[in-house]
């Protein structure tokens, strides 16, 4: 790569990091981080297919009490990286690139979490410092902690990204030709079940027994070829309306006093 490619690569992966602690532009997120190391390094179209694949895994990626989630900035625009390295090759095509791409990203995201333990560990001391500062009304040491605290969080992504540029596009190309076909092809079953588990961790946050039967419904429409994308948008909009109009009716109409003004949850109780 260039220098104006890795230059425009640490960009990326800086504010990608950053954004990880911030969530304000959301360029942490995989759609938006792998779209712009795609532009930069002049793989636009497979940058977009690679997000929109990790986007669909990282939909049930989200911190919850003290539990964190996996690092979605890293694997986004590490497994982006190696997918430029590997074009760049020119011996691999798109598809094994993306496919390749979409299995380290899960690997990468568990070791981003590493990085992100370690640097909010260094944070520890900026935090008491800050408060020290508080004591002394010292408010331009604590902005300078606090910008030193968020630059940190985007070099914990921009250093392994640009040690990821000075590997030779060849020994990428070479190691993805060196793979078996069996362990191919495993590659590109176990990235088209990414958008399959994304939404599996995601229904099991969302889930309630008032939801299920949208579920099941979902799930018939979109075995028909017929309906598209943007029809399924469609029934499930009119559906959500639906559902909210006949609870606001039962709310309002009070009844009996075993009507707890959700009406399909009335209707699964009395079964």
């Amino acid at each position: 790569m260039s220098a104006i490619n890795i230059i425009l690569i640490f960009v990326v992966a800086f504010l990608a990091g950053c954004e990880g602690v911030l969530d304000q532009f959301q360029f942490h997120q995989p759609v938006v981080a792998c779209t712009l190391i795609g532009l930069v390094t002049g793989h636009l179209k497979e940058g977009v297919m690679l997000g929109g694949s990790l986007q669909m895994l990282a939909l049930g990626w989200s911190n919850v009490g003290a539990a964190i989630a996996p690092d979605a900035a890293l694997a986004s625009v590490a497994s982006a990286i190696i997918m430029a390295l590997a074009l760049n090759g020119g011996d691999a095509n798109a598809t094994e690139a993306i496919s390749t791409s979409i299995t380290l990203a899960i690997p990468l995201s568990v070791a981003g979490l590493f990085l992100t333990m370690l640097a909010r560990t260094l944070a520890i001391p900026m935090v008491h410092a800050m408060d020290s500062a508080a004591e002394d009304a010292n408010f331009a040491k604590i902005e300078r902690l606090q910008w030193a605290g968020i630059a940190m969080q985007g070099l914990r992504i921009a250093i392994p990204a640009v040690i990821l540029c000075f590997i030779p596009a060849k020994v990428v190309t070479d190691a993805l030709n060196s793979m078996p076909v069996w362990l191919k092809e495993g590659m590109a079953i176990g990235g088209g079940m990414v958008a399959a588990v994304g939404y599996a961790m995601v229904l099991n946050m969302m889930s309630t027994k008032e939801t299920w039967p949208f579920f099941a419904l979902g799930f018939v429409l979109a075995a028909i070829p017929q309906i598209t994308l943007i029809g399924l948008g469609v029934i499930a909009v009119s559906l959500a309306l639906v559902y909210m109009k006949l609870k606001g009716l039962a709310q309002n109409s009070g009844g009996s006093s075993s009507n707890s003004g959700d009406p399909l949850g009335d209707i699964i109780n009395d079964y």
